[in-house]
């Protein structure tokens, strides 16, 4: 979840100051401010790899059980690296699921070859209404953090690799004190040291805590 800190970090990740200069990208946050306004803050980065026929399967789910963001409100830009198809496990989303802002039950899923843990319930949307987000290198996806989304596994002999950028409205918190369940995604993170970025805009609330895991205060 952290690959644009530069270095080692408390999640396991030894990322890479690059991707922190994309996320700033005028053109992207441009695009950004048309859905969750002028006040936009970075507060994720993850990259996907699916290397060619090994990639696992990321079942149906909802972003924003995971997330502790208050009031819940992200807008994920996903960036393809790599062709993103449907033979190599492109991104797939359910049209129009993100409209209730409801959260929907997930189910513990106990089998070999996921990336998460959990899975909506399967009562709550029908998978034939799926789409697939093919995409080129350089291209990109947006989806918001209600919609229900997963990929299926790499069944091809090319790798589908592709970055997520986290982006949040400045009239929410980004809660550093909530300590994420280990078992509830099956992906290690550390919100209490985790850096956030004002990109844009003034902090609304007031209160998020932009000095956190930064190497120097409010960098």
């Amino acid at each position: 979840m952290s690959a644009h800190i530069e270095g080692n970090n408390d999640e396991g990740v030894t990322g890479n100051s690059a991707f922190l200069k994309l996320s700033k990208d005028s053109d992207i946050l441009d695009l950004i401010s048309n859905v969750i306004g002028n006040d936009i803050i970075l507060w994720g980065y993850h990259i996907f790899c699916k290397l060619g026929r090994d990639g696992l399967e990321t079942p149906w789910h909802q972003d924003g059980h995971y997330w502790p963001i208050r009031p819940l409100a992200t807008c994920t830009v996903w960036v393809a690296l790599d062709y993103s198809t449907k033979q190599n496990g492109c991104l797939q989303v359910i049209p129009e699921s993100h409209n209730a802002r409801v959260l929907h039950e997930h189910m513990m899923e106990d089998r070999e070859g996921l990336v998460l843990t959990q899975r909506t319930a399967e009562h709550v949307f029908d998978e034939r209404d799926a789409v697939s987000l093919e995409l080129s290198p350089g291209e990109m996806s947006m989806h918001d953090v209600y919609i229900i989304h997963g990929t299926a596994p790499n069944t091809s002999p090319q790798r589908r690799t592709g970055v997520a950028l986290r982006y949040m409205p400045a009239t929410s918190l980004f809660d550093q004190q909530i300590r994420p369940a280990a078992d509830k995604s099956g992906i290690p993170v550390s919100f209490s040291s985790r850096p956030i970025w004002l990109l844009r805009g003034e902090d609304k609330t007031g209160v998020n805590d932009f000095s956190i895991g930064h190497q120097e205060p409010n960098a």
